[in-house]
């Protein structure tokens, strides 16, 4: 949980490819994330854990727009309702997320983050 953490960190800081954030929630939610030695850091996030997350790490709101969702649309008092709304609206296992996961690999790689084998 810390790798993640520390990888969701690095979501806000400048260099973050913003627009495959669609991929990054692809990737929480529905693939094995192991770190550099190969130990098991997540198993697939539910919807409502992943929403947590982003909250916790104060991920920014606009790019809930990369989601072709408007933020304005979104619950605007409690982040982790407003991240929870925008996954249940966003379409986590389309084509757009997981090509958008697949470029975002390297990047991920940098966090210190890969996808499982098989996943």
């Amino acid at each position: 949980m810390d790798a993640i953490r520390t990888m969701l960190a690095r979501v806000r800081a400048p260099g973050f490819p913003n627009d495959h954030f669609p991929g990054l929630l692809h990737l929480l939610i529905g693939k094995t994330l192991v770190d550099l030695d190969g130990n098991v850091v997540s198993r697939g996030y539910s919807w409502r854990e992943c929403a947590s997350m982003l909250k916790t790490a104060r991920i920014d709101p606009e790019l809930a727009r990369t989601l072709d969702l408007n933020p304005d649309d979104l619950p605007p008092r409690d982040r982790e309702k407003f991240w929870y709304v925008a996954l249940t609206r966003f379409p986590v296992a389309s084509e757009r997320a997981k090509a958008c996961a697949d470029a975002l690999v390297p990047w991920m790689a940098k966090a210190g983050i890969k996808v499982a084998q098989g996943s």
